[in-house]
């Protein structure tokens, strides 16, 4: 595979390491003016395991390529404020279960086929069905009573609900709801893992790509219908992209030190104040979506026990993990969803630290401590593993941390590590093996999770609960189907607190799980609602 001018190798290890102190001032040299054009190299440390749209759209490191080479119908902000896009206005019925998409004239995917309304219906069905005889997914948060969608004329798309669904137009900003050339959604699915294949309309174009290794972006010349949110129009102003993988953390922040590089993502959240000493520029935009925190199989012991799943909760200190692991830049958490969340409560009373309250629950659970200081019980142990989620840097630190936290009380918690590909692979929901699965699960509106909740309507059933809860399905149902936002804003704050006070659901922190150290000379670096960085408003400076 050949690269354009853009590419620069990444050089060894102790080469990097050599040229770090050279380029530890560079910040110094920050003040100049924004001049068009110019290559930026971003290393990351995966590209996922495939590239057919649908089935990579919601990994952590594919959706920033995405992000670049297709557009979304609307923009999400960070704090969920929803704008047009590709659709320039859009109506509801008094219901919420019939939508009509109006929208922007002149868009063209990059292959110069027309990007609309019959595109937009294609898009629609693949997000909410899939096509699974071709092994292609439905997007995880489309919403699941979608019906079906009919294109009006040209510019306009009418799209009907089997029940009310609030949720749709935000859930349009989600990185899995990335609109695609209808010429690629009908490929194999092997076509569709060529990168190359894969259309969009979007700022920027694949000009090569070497699976495992890079993907090299290109600006589109004629490019001209970005969300007025970003307050730019035009093409972007840089000229390519370099997308490198770098697996190991400080060869990615050596070389952004060292000039060789201008960005590195998920740097050690300990080294960001060192960085920004050093005159380096850092961002930890935090998303829209869930705390970063534990889903609870109460279909594995031993949290088939509301009591030990209440001691759970409680006995890990969060403010240790802040104060240890990470740095200011992270906020507590206050219930199982961020706060800059719209319908977000404060729900941290029914998972505050209180190790006492913990002990006692296990206590009255019949868990006995050993001479060991392991619980028991029928002969069992008091036993756990907890499987650090690759997707987020400081992952298996604060697991060690809880397993310190949790050991106190009694528990014997083990750690296992695996990459990203090996995690996806065995570290699943509803594995009857997993007894507590790390979430860091993005979302644009919060009634899309009773999607995940239990299983009704084919959700992801986190829990393990099926319908066995019937007021869980009730509140999460209610959640769903509310017709406008004040009567589900209720419906809301009751169903957090529920899944709390059942230990249904561990909050840790409030999740930064984007982390983004960057050369001083980019400038103009914008952050959406799901903290994907995009670099069409980006330029460097002379």
């Amino acid at each position: 595979m050949k690269f354009p001018h853009a590419f620069r190798t990444i050089v060894g290890l102790a080469t990097v390491l050599a040229l770090t102190a050279c380029g530890a001032g560079v910040g110094a040299q920050s003040g100049g003016e924004p001049r068009q054009g110019g290559d930026i190299t971003f290393l990351i440390d995966s590209l996922g395991d495939t590239w057919i749209p649908n089935n990579s759209a919601i990994s952590s490191f594919q959706g920033h390529i995405w992000g670049h080479v297709t557009d979304k119908l609307v923009y999400v902000d960070d704090k969920g404020a929803v704008s047009p896009w590709i659709a320039e206005k859009w109506d509801q019925n008094p219901t919420a279960t019939e939508f009509t998409l109006h929208l922007k004239d002149g868009v063209t995917f990059s292959d110069k086929t027309p990007l609309d309304a019959a595109a937009v219906v294609v898009n629609l069905d693949i997000w909410s069905k899939g096509d699974p005889a071709r092994g292609i997914n439905p997007i995880g948060l489309f919403p699941k009573t979608y019906e079906r969608s009919e294109a009006v004329d040209a510019k306009t798309v009418k799209v009907f609900f089997k029940a009310p669904t609030l949720g749709f137009i935000p859930t349009l900003g989600y990185h899995g709801s990335i609109l695609i050339s209808p010429k690629t959604i009908a490929l194999p699915a092997a076509q569709q893992a060529d990168l190359s294949n894969d259309i969009g309309s979007g700022p920027f174009t694949v000009a090569s790509w070497k699976e495992g290794d890079s993907v090299v972006l290109k600006k589109r010349p004629d490019y001209n219908w970005a969300p007025a949110a970003l307050g730019k129009q035009g093409p972007a102003e840089l000229d390519s992209i370099t997308y490198k993988l770098v697996a190991e953390p400080s060869v990615r922040t050596s070389a952004v030190q060292s000039g060789q590089a201008d960005v590195a993502y998920n740097p050690s959240p300990q080294e960001l104040k060192s960085f920004k000493d050093q005159g380096f520029t850092t961002a930890t935009p935090r998303y829209l979506g869930f705390v970063n925190g534990y889903a609870v199989n109460t279909k594995a012991a031993p949290f088939d026990d509301l009591k030990v799943r209440q001691a759970f909760q409680h006995g890990i200190d969060r403010a240790e993990i802040i104060s240890t692991v990470y740095t200011e830049d992270w906020l507590p958490a206050k219930s199982l969803f961020q706060s800059n969340v719209p319908g977000a409560t404060d729900r941290s009373a029914d998972f505050a630290f209180d190790a006492a309250k913990s002990n006692a629950l296990l206590d009255e659970a019949g868990w006995v401590k050993g001479a060991d200081g392991v619980r028991a019980k029928d002969g069992k142990q008091l036993a756990l593993t907890l499987y650090s989620n690759p997707y987020l840097a400081a992952s298996k630190s604060i697991d060690e941390l809880v397993a310190q936290q949790l050991g106190k009380l009694g528990f014997k918690v083990g750690i296992q590590s695996f990459d990203v590909v090996t995690y996806g692979e065995r570290v699943k929901i509803n594995n009857p093996n997993i007894a507590a699965y790390e979430i860091t699960r993005s979302f644009i509106d919060a009634g899309t999770v009773a999607g995940v909740l239990t299983d009704a309507n084919k959700g992801e059933n986190w829990f393990g609960l099926g319908q066995s809860d019937a007021k869980l399905v009730e509140l999460a149902t209610g959640v769903a189907r509310s017709e406008n936002v004040e009567a589900r804003a209720k419906i809301l704050d009751e169903l957090q607190g529920y899944v709390l006070q059942q230990g249904y659901y561990v909050p840790l922190t409030q999740i930064v799980q984007r982390i983004y150290l960057q050369s001083p000379k980019l400038k103009g670096v914008t952050y959406n609602g799901i903290a994907y960085a995009n670099y069409y408003t980006a330029s460097l400076t002379s």
